[in-house]
């Protein structure tokens, strides 16, 4: 998975004459508004742009996302041509289009705020313009003129915003979870190591953070792999309910402006594309209407966070010191640690765990709340929990190989202070 660049708040200024003179003027319902003269996006991206951006985050800085979105419209151009919504040739100037963008190309036209309201309409304009004029050039057509294709009439045909992005949503995250999976695999792999290494080595056990019973310091290792592992297959089981989808369902799930001989065949193509076991969820009016889904992801990477604080915590207390803490291990020292005392060497690495880890609990408290706001039938919020599920994943999956390169499969036992402090365990535990 590429790491994303977060691009500043996109502001849209009044321009020079000179700047006019670079642009082409575009019209939609509510009016005209120049458009720059090369950009492949269109009018209602930059009313997006202008009315909706708050956060930063833009679609382009989104790549899984970005290739998603163009697997489902590709999936749709071939199932709108098997049903003759769309003729053959452009729906071939369509899935060309559609191609560079699954090839990762044109991130940079992609400029909406992905957590602006109105229900991901702005994504999958900016999506719809994008492919439009890539197709419409593909045709020998010019930028903005959407002749012969359109980005609604046919970039949208049989789709909603809803069953776009929803799907999407799920395959970007499916995606996203095979990069983050073989990195936490990676770090257990590396915990379940020092479990071994540290077996032989018997330290003090506390309960309450007071003096308990002699023990081995790779138990308590063994412990954070196993605890990890169990929430890497629970990660398992959430993940794969998203490849229950409801492209075909439209707005509201009922259907609507998709045709039985589209419906029959988006599916397939569907998978074909994007090289993913998907299928139709049971009861799209459900879909359409609650992304719990997706809350179960967040719900267990929130899971996945706390036991992380918990091992990170771990290790600071095991190597506090060296002559006032623990001092049961040793960390790796990868920079100072503080510009007023020499020579001190601080757990930065379990700390910039940590606070990964704050924040991707934010992200599971904000796709949360956007589950549970959704209201009748249809949750504008949906994209919202999708976003926060990448954030989430996206900080895990940069934070985590380097916690266990740099931290965790380093880390030495301070035999000589296990053993002393093993003994006062034997004692019988007369300070417990």
């Amino acid at each position: 998975m590429a790491a994303r660049r977060r691009p500043a708040v996109i502001s849209i200024k009044l321009r020079s004459s000179r700047e006019v003179a670079a642009s082409r003027t575009e019209r939609d319902l509510i009016g005209e508004l120049e458009v720059p003269a090369r950009a492949l996006y269109g009018i209602r991206t930059v009313r997006s742009m202008r009315n909706l951006g708050f956060s930063g985050r833009v679609l382009g800085a989104y790549p899984s996302y970005v290739r998603a979105l163009a697997i489902v419209k590709k999936a749709a151009a071939q199932a709108n041509r098997d049903a003759r919504v769309i003729t053959a040739k452009n729906a071939a100037a369509i899935e060309s289009a559609c191609d560079a963008l699954i090839a990762g190309k044109y991130l940079d036209q992609f400029l909406v705020d992905v957590l602006g309201g109105g229900g991901g309409i702005a994504v999958n304009m900016n999506l719809n313009e994008v492919i439009a004029n890539l197709a419409n050039e593909c045709l020998g057509g010019a930028r903005g003129d959407y002749d012969p294709i359109d980005p609604r009439l046919h970039l949208n045909a049989s789709q909603s915003t809803a069953d776009v992005c929803h799907t999407a949503a799920h395959i970007a995250i499916l995606d996203e979870w095979i990069d983050l999976r073989r990195m936490l695999g990676s770090c257990i792999g590396a915990a379940q190591a020092k479990a071994e290494q540290f077996r032989g080595i018997r330290t003090l056990a506390r309960t309450c953070l007071r003096d308990a019973s002699a023990t081995s310091l790779g138990e308590l290792f063994g412990a954070h792999a196993a605890a990890l592992k169990r929430r890497m297959l629970e990660l398992d089981r959430a993940v794969a309910m998203l490849r229950k989808v409801n492209l075909g369902g439209t707005v509201i799930g009922d259907r609507s402006g998709a045709s039985a001989a589209y419906r029959r065949s988006v599916i397939r193509h569907l998978n074909r594309i994007a090289k993913h076991k998907l299928e139709l969820r049971e009861n799209l009016f459900d879909a359409a209407q609650n992304c719990d889904d997706l809350g179960a992801v967040a719900a267990q990477l929130g899971l996945l966070a706390e036991v992380l604080i918990k091992v990170a915590q771990d290790l600071r207390l095991l190597s506090s010191g060296p002559e006032g803490g623990f001092g049961e291990i040793s960390l790796p020292a990868v920079m100072e640690g503080s510009s007023f005392y020499p020579g001190k060497i601080n757990p930065v690495m379990p700390e910039t765990l940590i606070q990964c880890c704050f924040q991707v609990l934010g992200c599971e408290r904000a796709s949360r709340l956007a589950l549970e706001r959704g209201e009748l039938n249809l949750n504008i919020f949906e994209g919202a929990a999708a976003i926060n599920v990448m954030d989430a994943m996206e900080m895990l999956a940069l934070a985590l190989p380097i916690f266990t390169e740099s931290c965790l499969s380093g880390i030495t036992a301070n035999e000589a202070r296990c053993r002393k402090l093993a003994s006062f365990g034997s004692k019988g535990g007369k300070h417990r």
